[in-house]
């Protein structure tokens, strides 16, 4: 655990002592260097719990999590390169250094074994998040979408705090390990149903559920590239990541706390599927579908089977890796063109035909085209679903049509149809930008070879 946890982060030094010439180079290379030593997570074992110290411990759930977030470091300041070339060394250092400060935290929240811990990480993460947007946004309403996330997150998670701390005066432990064991502290009477519901609150703003999602569309627009990224693939996991740790400590949980909170998911995917057809906004759109996508991985964490576990790991994974890449795609477009509106930055294929292959390949992982494993996560989240109640898949088939809809809505905006009269020189697409992509999508499609990697079953 410290062999990944501690050059992370010394990378802060690194980023704040490199000279400017090989500031990038160096932050990257070596960030790269930390996502490869933490593939050694993936490893099988007997035991329940990997590298186990009395804080930390990896298990299956949470160690493709744990990757991920290793993994995409690099890929934030590698995105990050272009829109930061203007501007001063100092700020470069500090940009590079936000990014580094978050990346410990989001792997001590993934790994912690402790709830306690786990809250004080969770809630830790918002601040270098903050500042990103609020900093480096590109537009003036990037302060309100900064106060939207954190009222959104701050009403939700006191509740959280308040009901671990009663928790713990229950039981007398916070260790996951040892809360499985005991009694549940949680009953159906009303404090068991309140503090539950408490518990899962912040998850739900945090992943977003359909109606408490308000502040997500708001934050994705105003961030910058890394922010985005940061955002779409991390710290949505963290609200699922949530949800399937406690669900499973609350098990004789009353089903009228389930009802809710699946028919909101379910109802908020079919919706936000919706409003994708009607954006007009690059970014809004990708942030919106990214609610549709964790409003199926809500109600699979809600219905507690194995199916549905493993399909909601799986989902969350490819879907980190997936809305990522868009995320960069629609931020090439954005840095060429300098406008998210998807009526003035049509007919791109024929000046960046390269780019073009890129979005086809991102918007058909996006729809859940086989051979991807974002296919095989829908599936199975379908059928767990499916199983639970034959109703629910008149809402997943319609979701699923829409979803289709919209990705290829979106393709043909961005790169068919006539060019618009006011582009008339554009850059070309350089060897930075496609690597990027490269490496967001190969992982893609290497897991769907062996996806018992990322299905959280031990």
């Amino acid at each position: 655990m410290l062999k990944i946890i501690l050059p992370t982060i010394m990378l802060a030094p690194t980023a704040l002592l490199s000279p400017p010439k090989f500031l990038w180079a160096n932050t990257t290379s070596y960030s790269l260097l930390i996502a490869t030593l933490s593939l050694q997570w993936l490893t099988p074992t007997y035991y329940p719990y990997k590298s186990l110290t009395p804080w930390t411990g990896i298990d299956q759930i949470s160690s493709p999590l744990l990757i991920l977030s290793c993994w995409l470091l690099p890929l934030m300041i590698l995105a990050s390169q272009n829109h930061l070339q203007n501007e001063p060394l100092t700020r470069k250092r500090i940009f590079i250094l936000t990014l580094i400060t978050i990346q410990p935290f989001i792997i001590v929240a993934f790994s912690t074994t402790e709830l306690m811990l786990f809250y004080i990480a969770f809630e830790a993460t918002l601040i270098p998040t903050l500042i990103l947007i609020t900093r480096w946004g590109n537009q003036p309403e990037r302060l309100s979408a900064g106060i939207y996330l954190l009222f959104y997150t701050l009403i939700s998670s006191l509740p959280l705090l308040v009901t671990i701390l009663h928790l713990h005066a229950q039981t007398g432990t916070l260790n996951l390990m040892i809360m499985t064991l005991t009694h549940p502290a949680l009953t159906n009477s009303w404090t068991g149903i309140l503090s539950s519901l408490a518990l899962l609150m912040a998850f739900m703003v945090k992943a977003p559920l359909y109606g408490l999602h308000l502040w997500l569309p708001k934050a994705h627009v105003e961030a910058p590239i890394a922010g985005s990224m940061l955002l779409a693939a991390l710290l949505l996991k963290l609200g699922g990541y949530g949800i399937m740790r406690l669900t499973m400590l609350m098990s004789p949980l009353s089903n009228n706390l389930h009802y809710p909170f699946l028919t909101l998911a379910l109802w908020g995917a079919l919706m936000t599927s919706s409003i994708c057809l009607r954006q007009t906004d690059l970014k809004s759109l990708i942030a919106y579908s990214s609610v549709s996508h964790m409003g199926l991985v809500i109600a699979a964490c809600m219905i507690q089977t194995h199916w549905s576990f493993t399909g909601a790991m799986i989902l969350m994974i490819s879907h980190g890796l997936t809305s990522s890449m868009l995320f960069c795609l629609a931020n090439t477009n954005y840095e060429r063109t300098h406008s998210r509106i998807l009526l003035l930055t049509r007919g791109l294929q024929p000046l960046l035909p390269l780019m073009a292959t890129w979005w086809l390949m991102a918007n058909l992982t996006n729809m859940a085209l086989p051979p991807t494993t974002n296919l095989m996560a829908e599936l199975t989240i379908m059928i767990a679903l499916f199983n639970w109640s034959t109703f629910t898949i008149i809402l997943t088939g319609i979701a699923t049509l829409l979803t289709a809809s919209y990705t290829l809505f979106m393709l043909l905006m961005t790169q068919r149809g006539v060019l618009p009269s006011h582009i008339t020189s554009i850059q070309n697409s350089n060897t930075r930008e496609h690597l990027l992509m490269a490496l967001h999508i190969i992982p893609l499609l290497l897991l769907i070879l062996k996806p018992e990697l990322i299905s959280g079953t031990p």
